[in-house]
């Protein structure tokens, strides 16, 4: 499972002319799930993002978790970020999680986070999204599961 997160002072999804989701300040989480992604997975980066310190404290250093600034999150599933590039110009995508696997591991994630006290603002799996945000510093982090 990857995630691509940025600290966002405010984020929405737009589908078919309609914003669907919308934080303040946050993350923005873009979260592709592979085909080999598990409950595991979920749980490892729910605990990554929860505890990740990238917000300033009142000495203006990057020490403070999403929580204690009363922060949201925007997730967006993704699967393009397991594209496979190494081949030709057409990126393949055979290693992402087929909808019937994805679906419930995606669902896990945003409620394992809304567990942990967090507004989730969500977009829709496999729709067509128009995403917007002001990425805050700018700062933006990338965890894999199968990189610990």
């Amino acid at each position: 499972m990857r995630a691509v997160i940025q600290r966002v002072s405010q984020a929405s999804v737009t589908i078919n002319n309609e914003t669907v989701g919308a934080i303040e300040q946050g993350f923005m989480v873009l979260l592709g799930i592979h085909e080999e992604d598990t409950l595991e997975d979920v749980a490892y980066l729910v605990r990554k993002i929860t505890k990740l310190r990238v917000f300033e404290d009142s000495e203006g250093k990057m020490n403070l978790d999403i929580s204690a600034v009363n922060g949201a999150i925007l997730s967006i599933s993704q699967f393009t970020l397991h594209a496979d590039t190494k081949k030709g110009n057409r990126p393949s995508f055979i290693k992402a999680g087929r909808p019937e696997m994805a679906i419930p591991l995606y669902d896990a994630f945003n409620q394992a986070l809304q567990s942990e006290g967090l507004l989730v603002a969500t977009g829709e799996f496999g729709a067509n999204m128009q995403i917007a945000l002001i990425n805050d510093g700018p700062v933006t982090i990338i965890i894999d599961s199968k990189e610990k």
